[in-house]
């Protein structure tokens, strides 16, 4: 068996992989992930976080799902894409966070949008990443020793 210091294929495997630390690729992740969501929040208010009138109307008519007043299901959709997103990209709680975008994106999946796997399933690998992985060195856990 060859050992990798003398294989070139692997010691060409071992430069590129010293050259992107974990850290950088969490925090990609983090930021990556962050940003649909946060996004499509924004799209839901007026202002800081005033819900919309249609942002109602959609949650009634075409969001709709089980157990949930669709009331409810717009303000606790609307906020988690904008607080959830926001721990994210600061690394505060991540593996929780991450989580609760791993749901809403599995409500989105089943109950929304069957038809929009495609999209989700990019979603689904930024996030379990994080949840397995955790958010990395860059991170206000990491600062503050919660993972």
């Amino acid at each position: 068996m060859i050992s990798a210091a003398e294989n070139p294929i692997a010691r060409i495997h071992d430069r590129i992989t010293a050259l992107v630390p974990e850290s950088a690729i969490a925090l990609l992740m983090r930021i990556g992930i962050a940003v649909p969501f946060f996004l499509s929040g924004r799209t839901k208010v007026d202002g800081l976080l005033t819900l919309k009138d249609s942002t109602f109307y959609l949650f009634a008519e075409e969001y709709r799902v089980p157990l949930l007043s669709s009331d409810l299901a717009a303000y606790a959709a609307t906020y988690a894409e904008h607080g959830l997103p926001i721990l994210i990209v600061l690394g505060l709680l991540t593996r929780p966070a991450a989580i609760g975008l791993l749901v809403m994106t599995a409500v989105i999946q089943l109950f929304v949008v069957p038809a929009g796997w495609p999209t989700h399933l990019l979603w689904l690998a930024p996030l379990v990443y994080l949840i397995a992985r955790g958010p990395g060195a860059w991170s206000a856990d990491r600062l503050l020793k919660l993972d």
